[in-house]
């Protein structure tokens, strides 16, 4: 086995100013795993929209958020390359580790920010992408730019960029946003603080050393444990809202709100828990439990056709 200590420099690390960035490099910094979730819930947003979308441009719309949605991280990934270095969490991304130019990021972001938008209102229509635009530009300007490095409200206020993907799916379809719409959209948005603390808990080192201030670092624990527990509890009733305002049926709102409940016995959990054990267990919960309930809304939605149809 040879010896990495002997070899030059130039084999450990790329020179300065010289990019070494592979394919891989420019997927990791579209957020592939944010990016998945992001175009599941536009997706969903789509589909339960009251109306009819021709197929293909149902998938060119899924497309553009998709690639707006990583247009976003990518830029985000450019502008945070600083903190992102001192943090063990994201120290191995392409920017800190020198692989990728910062231009190279930025323009890469910039240019696909531009392709999505402009190809949502050529082929889909302009509603949907004034929506895209203001979801990329809210998540850089709003929350990577103003709020991640000056209040602990970063999350709370930063999260509705997560929350805009159903809102863009909806609008797609109807040309609109309606009371349904805005329902998944209040899912997303509460769903985001307990899910992003419960990470901060677990990495407030991290966040600390970089001097970003979550939650966890600026209130300590014990508030931030409080809020998550207010927060999975507002979630009770926004989970159901679906079913209320008739979007969903009776199936989404009796699964919704058991999600729920499980939801806020991992905030309890968490509360009680003096490590980062049951905040570890409640980010894996989170993932799961906003997967969950798009998924229940697609269960539900299908059920309700097949009744339509006769086949139920």
């Amino acid at each position: 086995m040879s010896d990495l200590s002997q070899s030059p420099p130039s084999v450990l690390f790329p020179p300065a100013g010289v990019s070494t960035a592979q394919v891989r490099d420019f997927v990791e910094i579209l957020k592939p795993r944010v990016m998945s979730l992001v175009v599941f819930t536009g997706f969903v947003g789509l589909v339960v929209a009251p109306g009819h979308l021709h197929p293909v441009l149902a998938a060119v719309a899924v497309l553009c958020i998709a690639v707006g949605a990583g247009a976003a991280g990518a830029i985000n990934m450019w502008y945070d390359r600083d903190i992102d270095a001192m943090m063990r969490r994201t120290a191995a991304r392409p920017l800190p580790t020198g692989r990728m130019m910062p231009g190279e990021a930025l323009g890469f972001g910039v240019v696909l920010a531009v392709g999505s938008v402009l190809v949502m209102v050529l082929a889909v229509n302009w509603v949907a992408a004034t929506l895209l635009i203001l979801t990329i530009a809210f998540y850089v300007f709003v929350y990577t730019i103003w709020l991640k490095r000056r209040t602990p409200q970063n999350i709370v206020i930063g999260g509705a960029a997560g929350a805009f993907p159903p809102l863009i799916g909806w609008a797609a379809v109807t040309g609109n946003i309606g009371w349904g719409a805005l329902a998944l959209f209040a899912i997303i948005f509460f769903w985001t603080p307990p899910h992003f603390w419960a990470l901060a808990l677990y990495r407030a080192g991290d966040y600390a050393e970089a001097g970003v201030p979550m939650l966890p670092v600026v209130a300590g624990p014990r508030e931030t444990k409080r809020q998550m527990l207010l927060y999975t509890l507002v979630l009770w009733p926004v989970s159901i809202a679906p079913t209320l305002l008739g979007v969903a049926g009776a199936t989404y709102g009796v699964g919704a709100f058991a999600l729920s409940v499980l939801f806020t016995v991992g905030a309890v959990r968490v509360w009680r828990d003096h490590g980062d054990r049951a905040a570890r267990q409640m980010f894996g919960y989170s993932l799961l439990y906003l997967a969950l309930i798009f998924s229940l809304l697609l269960v539900d939605h299908a059920g309700a056709g097949l009744a339509r149809e006769g086949w139920l």
